[in-house]
């Protein structure tokens, strides 16, 4: 059997087998099997929109993040590509009392240059030379030629301060107001162009054009305000400003508001005088020594001939081209109320400054004046800064200086008048504590005491 068997399996043909084993794996045996059926996965709502949400919240947290950072970090990029200059402290050099020459004077100095050679001239021989003296229409022509001329020079440093506002109507309209005041550069701290304005049209502004001589436009920043005169600092950079303005623009030049000479000397009135920018006039001084009575100044008042407009604004400025005044009418009393006045220019040079640097000003809360030596002379008052009111709830009420008090020392500063001690105070800080020395009058004679001052910002 079993040789049998074997005889059967040697008997096998090898490509039966190989045909066999096809027929066991051809595709209609097996397509059943291999028939695959795919099915999508279901979508999951609530998991797509939450991603949805996160990706959102995260692209809006991206966004914020990379502008802060490039608010940031721009100026410091900025000035590190571009570095600019450190803005220069603004200073005014010392005044020194001058008068103006006399003729006589002229005379007696030429006089010396030539050996004091003397000419003597009988009263005919003068009025001889005075009666070949003629002052016709070609003169006058020649005159006013002259001060068109200064005039228009002077006109470079000024400049038109436009306030911009938006404002709606009744029915929804968007409008703008333009409300316009005469400026005057005062200073180039190296960083920008400053420029001293009225600031009663300029407070509420949502942006502030300068307007140069020659016309050209460019957006100022407001630097820093004085409540008490109204006036204040504008800064242009220079950046923004053309090359060719900067050719033709100039730095005012600051006179003296004290001299002498100064009643009835002429003078030029630029800017607004008339209420419209770039309008001249002539005149003459009329008075310079009026105070006006503000806490913690001694600003004086120069009144003039010239009629404008009760909203005047710009300078007014001597033969020399230099500024001595800043208009300003608020002060004028009713039967002159269209005439030009202006503070004077020597006194506003300590706030310009203190403006132009951004510094604080200290505040004493004080009016006063100077002892007359004859009341000190006949009364025994002593002198120093007399205190003629305090203003409510100020530094100088809560340390108990009284009306009727002499100031002779404050801190380290001894004071014998009134301008002293504005002096000291314009170098004074807010907040700091000072040891004022007073003479308060008693029974029989003034007793010195002094008090604490904690100084407050004006």
């Amino acid at each position: 059997m079993e040789e049998n068997k074997k005889e059967m399996k040697s008997e096998i043909n090898p490509a039966d087998s190989e045909v066999k084993e096809q027929a066991e794996y051809t595709p209609f045996v097996q397509s059943d099997f291999l028939r695959e059926k795919i099915k999508q996965k279901p979508v999951n709502k609530k998991k797509l929109l939450r991603r949805t949400i996160i990706t959102a919240v995260m692209a809006v947290v991206f966004g914020i993040v990379a502008c802060l950072t490039f608010l940031l970090l721009e100026p410091v990029i900025n000035n590190w590509l571009y570095p600019e200059e450190e803005a220069q402290q603004v200073q005014f050099p010392e005044e020194t009392v001058t008068e103006e020459m006399n003729p006589e004077d002229m005379l007696t100095e030429e006089a010396v240059e030539e050996e004091n050679e003397t000419v003597a001239l009988e009263d005919e021989q003068i009025e001889e030379l005075l009666s070949k003296v003629q002052f016709g229409v070609e003169e006058y022509r020649m005159l006013y030629d002259e001060l068109a001329a200064l005039a228009k020079d002077v006109g470079r440093s000024l400049v038109t301060v436009t306030g911009v506002t938006s404002d709606v109507d009744w029915f929804n309209n968007t409008y703008e107001n333009e409300a316009t005041t005469s400026g005057v550069i005062v200073a180039n701290n190296g960083r920008a162009i400053l420029i001293l304005a009225n600031a009663d049209n300029l407070l509420d502004a949502e942006s502030i054009v300068v307007t140069f001589c020659d016309q050209k436009q460019v957006e100022a920043e407001f630097v820093q305000g004085d409540a008490t005169t109204g006036f204040a600092i504008l800064s242009v950079p220079l950046l923004s400003v053309e090359e060719e303005t900067m050719d033709v623009i100039n730095i005012a030049s600051l006179g003296s508001s004290n001299a002498n000479n100064l009643l009835g000397s002429p003078i030029i009135a630029l800017g607004s005088p008339l209420g419209s920018s770039n309008s001249v006039c002539y005149g003459v001084i009329t008075s310079s020594g009026t105070l006006i009575d503000q806490a913690d100044s001694a600003y004086k008042l120069i009144t003039t001939d010239i009629y404008g407009s009760r909203n005047a604004t710009g300078v007014i400025v001597n033969m020399n081209g230099m500024v001595i005044g800043i208009i300003d009418n608020s002060y004028n009393s009713e039967d002159r109320a269209n005439l030009i006045s202006a503070y004077g220019i020597s006194e506003l040079k300590r706030t310009i400054e203190k403006m132009s640097n951004e510094e604080a000003r200290a505040y004493l809360g004080v009016h006063g004046t100077d002892v007359p030596a004859e009341a000190a002379a006949e009364s025994d008052i002593p002198m120093g800064a007399y205190i003629k009111e305090i203003e409510m709830d100020s530094p100088a009420m809560i340390a108990g200086i009284q009306s009727g008090d002499v100031i002779i020392q404050f801190g380290d500063t001894t004071v014998t008048c009134y301008n002293e001690l504005l002096d000291a105070l314009h170098h004074a800080i807010p907040g700091e504590f000072v040891n004022v020395t007073i003479m308060r009058q008693g029974a029989d004679s003034y007793r010195e005491m002094t008090v604490e001052v904690n100084l407050g910002e004006q």
